[in-house]
């Protein structure tokens, strides 16, 4: 007979804590009452079906909940969330209860088979489906509307009823996977299925990433560190390493599919359905049914968001943009004063002035992109889109837009109108340089001294000298909760994304770009790892098959450095002496040598292993053709208006 929901029990002898909830203090008993029923209402009545204790304090506060589950709800929540498991014959499938027994490993008394930070995703993922049915208000709120479908977890949290929601630390694994990863200083590479393990695919992934992308940075700051030192002050010897990037850009992204897909199919997260993404808990609408799954969940007329993203959300965003070259413009004038006042007093201090608006640049940039997000994240969901794939696309195209307009703007325009190469040499180590301490700075250096700081402040108030490993569970949960959230990889592939674009667009006229970031990604891997395990609250596990859209922004960037440093070779006067007579026959013939390179790029990939498919060549050609069209036509453009 197969089981369904209607048998589970949800008693557990042994409670095991996965999750926390904390609600505001004086939050009034009939809403507490209402909550952690429909937590433990089983299924069918709309309920979560887990388990729920409040945590026991000294001073008899009760508004902290440990939420946990059985071991049999947590196998048939892997089934509902589609986990794929290895089997006995070592093959990777979706998990089903009633097939429990062809998987690896899997015993009914081995507790240990779903591992902790999968749990944690299964009883998220529950938490976040609690719907309203009947209900028209949170009980004891009447200001709280609530309608059938809206999220419950969701209204709590925007009324400040519900203050946040996370996952406990293991202290013990956390203990061994720091030794692992950060507690000792060795090249090696970074135990990545240990932090899959404890963290979940999408930080491993990123983490993995990281990874990678320093070691291909590595042979671009090896070439780049002789070419800087024997070609310092000729800005025109740069074809040759311009040559290089057109290869490296590509060939790295290509390499990296293959690495990405040999470790998610390895943790099972490449071949899960995409069928199983549920609605966004800030998704709203009527509740209704949805045809393919048969379940009740919110619907939204397309209509209405179509109409919100391009009648407010696209004029707001160019809004943004013509902004950022508003200010852009005001940073040429500020370098035009100091180059005046320098040609006026040469002097050392004229010469550092040189360097103050393009730091000043960088340090607005920063701000700007900052704002920006907020801004970007704010109308993202208010589009209310169902999927949270969905909503991270709308997200990371608004926000990669104006980063690219804002970050990179002023290089091209030294570089296509003012044909500076000296000052865009000088622009672009400022912008890197800068954009790398503060980076380094806000995301890391400071939240860990906040951390450090409370942490002492805490254990001086509950007048404990233990170590982590020593605290009691309510010391634990208490510490923990006063830590930082950790908001995603968002941010962090955004860095790498504009250090890539640093590196890939004009690091041929100046080589050491690739030096400091690859010295900026060793920094990073360890303090990234530092404030993932000591600063920031564990977050929830997310399985992910890939680096998603950010893959898609990567190759648009090399697609855009291919076309960069086939204009700037062309441009070269090198090149430029070889067709003293006909502008056109220079333009053809790079278009030319560029649509080579790319079949040999083509070529390279196939030997490398990295694109066997045939779709991925046909994709290669493709690319070909417009680089070829579009760097001619740029080519043109700068010929024409060139000096």
């Amino acid at each position: 007979m197969k089981e369904t929901w209607s048998f589970l029990d949800t008693f557990e002898p042994n409670f095991r804590p996965l999750v926390v909830i904390e609600l505001a203090k004086g939050t009034k008993k009939e809403t507490i009452e209402w909550f952690t029923k429909r937590i433990v209402d089983k299924k069918a009545d709309g309920g979560a079906q887990l388990l729920i204790k409040p945590l026991v304090t000294e001073n008899g506060d009760e508004n902290i909940y440990l939420v946990g589950a059985s071991h049999l709800r947590l196998l048939l929540g892997a089934e509902t969330v589609g986990l794929v498991k290895e089997c006995n014959d070592n093959s990777m499938r979706s998990f089903t209860y009633s097939s429990r027994k062809t998987f690896k490993d899997f015993a009914d008394d081995n507790h240990n088979f779903l591992t902790m930070s999968e749990c944690q995703y299964i009883v998220k993922h529950e938490l976040e489906n609690l719907r309203a049915r009947d209900e028209k208000m949170i009980p004891g709120y009447p200001q709280a509307k609530l309608y059938p479908g809206k999220s419950i977890v969701r209204r709590l949290l925007t009324n400040g009823i519900l203050l946040q929601i996370f996952p406990l630390h293991d202290r013990e694994e956390l203990k061994k996977l720091r030794h692992t990863w950060y507690g000792r200083v060795k090249i090696g590479y970074q135990p990545l299925d240990e932090i899959r393990s404890y963290f979940g695919e999408t930080i491993a992934l990123y983490f993995g990433f990281l990874e990678y992308f320093t070691f291909a940075l590595i042979p671009m700051a090896i070439i780049g560190i002789p070419y800087y030192v024997f070609a310092w002050e000729d800005y025109d010897k740069y074809v040759m390493f311009a040559t290089f990037n057109l290869l490296w850009s590509t060939v790295i992204l290509e390499v990296w599919k293959r690495i990405c897909a040999v470790m998610t199919y390895r943790w099972g997260t490449l071949l899960m359905k995409r069928q199983f993404e549920e609605p966004r808990p800030g998704f709203h609408g009527a509740l209704g049914v949805n045809p393919v799954t048969g379940r009740e969940e919110p619907v939204y007329s397309s209509i209405k968001r179509q109409l919100r993203i391009y009648l407010v959300s696209v004029p707001f965003v160019c809004l943004c943009l013509y902004f950022s070259l508003y200010v852009m413009m005001i940073y040429f004038d500020l370098e035009q004063w100091a180059l005046d006042y320098h040609e006026e007093d040469k002097s050392t201090f004229s010469s550092l002035m040189l360097y103050v608006p393009s730091i000043i640049y960088a340090v607005v940039i920063e701000i700007m992109n900052r704002i920006y997000r907020y801004a970007a994240e704010f109308l993202t969901s208010w589009e209310n889109h169902r999927l949270e794939s969905s909503y991270q696309n709308h997200l990371v195209l608004k926000v990669l837009v104006f980063n690219f307009l804002n970050c990179f703007a002023s290089l091209f325009y030294i570089a296509f109108v003012l044909f500076d190469m000296k000052l865009l040499r000088q622009s672009l180590a400022t912008l890197l340089i800068t954009s790398q301490i503060l980076n380094q700075f806000a995301e890391s250096l400071l939240p860990y001294w906040l951390q450090k700081r409370h942490v002492k402040k805490m254990k001086k108030h509950i007048h404990s000298p233990k170590t982590d490993m020593d605290l009691s569970l309510v010391e634990q949960i208490n510490l923990e909760k006063e830590m930082c959230t950790y908001f995603g990889t968002f941010d962090d592939y955004l860095e790498l994304f504009l250090q890539f674009g640093y590196v890939s667009l004009f690091s041929c006229v100046y080589p050491l770009a690739a030096v400091f970031a690859v010295l900026n990604n060793v920094t990073e891997i360890y303090s990234d790892a530092l404030k993932m395990c000591r600063v920031y609250k564990r977050p929830f596990a997310e399985p992910t098959a890939n680096i998603g859209v950010w893959q898609l922004a990567f190759e648009t960037m090399s697609v855009i450095s291919v076309v960069t440093n086939c204009i700037l070779i062309g441009m070269s006067p090198q090149v430029n002496a070889l067709f003293p007579d006909s502008k056109m026959d220079l333009v053809l013939t790079v278009a030319l040598v560029e649509g080579s390179l790319g079949y040999i790029q083509e070529y390279i990939i196939i030997i490398a292993g990295s694109a066997v498919l045939h779709r991925t060549v046909v994709h290669l050609c493709a690319k070909n053709g417009c680089f070829c069209l579009s760097s001619g036509l740029i080519l043109l453009l700068c010929f024409q208006n060139k000096p």
